[in-house]
């Protein structure tokens, strides 16, 4: 015989055994409604970019603020995660997500973020439509004379730096602007050693349907302006795109133009070629270092098709 007490005793545990399912639910509920507030949403003013943008949303999460999180992009140091996602004509004023789903390295991905206080910057790699000759349509980044270098290239969008405090655990929604447009590149000016030459491909140009260019930078022998009848043998440098002198030349009326990937001066003591160059038992010759950027990377390596280099 069940007496009352042993009864009430039955029905309470049936009762808990009724409600685990509901619980282990209710965490599992918790658990996805965190996961879906673990996110970044990114937009853009129409002060920035007047209409909607194709291209690519990138959100770089840094520990140390000792350059912009975006500028540490690639370091290598494993220290600064980023995330991206494409967008398909996301208007001004409305936002891109980077959520628990989207990819990034070296974290995976939100969730993978150790909790703590950060650095946080958007960005937004804006491409152009290419209404190609061979029929395909596709949309790519234009390079802008700087070498596919997305964290800078003019036209591309980036936030100010903010800084916050992530959780995955808790979940977070952090809103950025980018509300700043990077400006055009500063080619440096043409000096007596260094000549810089840009030219439309009417190659490339029919084949992308729009508007390619290719260049060269010259390096000249000392006396050439004196010797305007003399011919100089010619060293053809290729590396990546860049529009320092060549050979790592250190212009000298030109600090400006002593930088630039691919060809910049005061790497491994080169800086002191213009000190050899200017002497008077110095080899006369010419150098010349190529750009022919492509919406495929920042430099053809002087592959010559209808696609790509000249």
């Amino acid at each position: 015989m069940i007496d009352s007490d042993m009864r009430y005793r039955m029905l309470a545990a049936l009762g808990a055994l009724a409600c685990a399912p509901f619980a282990a639910l209710s965490q599992t509920a918790l658990s996805q409604t965190a996961l879906s507030q673990t996110r970044f949403e990114v937009s853009f003013p129409s002060s920035a970019h007047a209409g909607p943008i194709t291209g690519r949303v990138f959100v770089a999460i840094a520990q140390s603020d000792r350059t912009e999180p975006i500028q540490q992009i690639g370091a290598y140091t494993g220290q600064t995660a980023f995330f991206a996602a494409d967008i398909d004509r996301l208007a001004p004023g409305r936002a891109a997500a980077i959520d628990g789903g989207t990819l990034g390295y070296p974290a995976d991905n939100l969730k993978s973020m150790p909790a703590g206080d950060y650095y946080v910057q958007a960005l937004v790699n804006v491409y152009t439509q290419f209404h190609r000759s061979d029929g395909h349509t596709i949309w790519a980044h234009m390079d802008q004379w700087d070498g596919q270098h997305f964290t800078r290239s003019p036209g591309n969008l980036f936030s100010e730096v903010k800084k916050v405090h992530l959780d995955p655990a808790a979940g977070y929604d952090v809103k950025l602007e980018t509300g700043s447009v990077f400006p055009a590149i500063d080619v440096p000016a043409d000096t007596k050693w260094v000549k810089r030459v840009k030219i439309e491909s009417k190659l490339l140009t029919a084949f992308w349907g729009h508007p390619f260019y290719i260049g060269a930078t010259v390096l000249l022998p000392k006396g050439y302006d004196e010797h305007p009848s003399d011919r100089y043998p010619t060293i053809y440098s290729q590396g990546h795109f860049g529009l320092g002198a060549p050979l790592g030349f250190a212009d000298p009326d030109s600090p400006a133009g002593r930088g630039g990937r691919g060809g910049g001066a005061g790497r491994g003591g080169r800086a002191n070629l213009y000190e050899g160059w200017n002497s008077d038992d110095f080899p006369r010759m010419i150098a010349v270092t190529f750009q022919h950027p492509t919406p495929y990377f920042d430099d053809s390596y002087a592959v010559n098709s209808a696609k790509d280099g000249f």
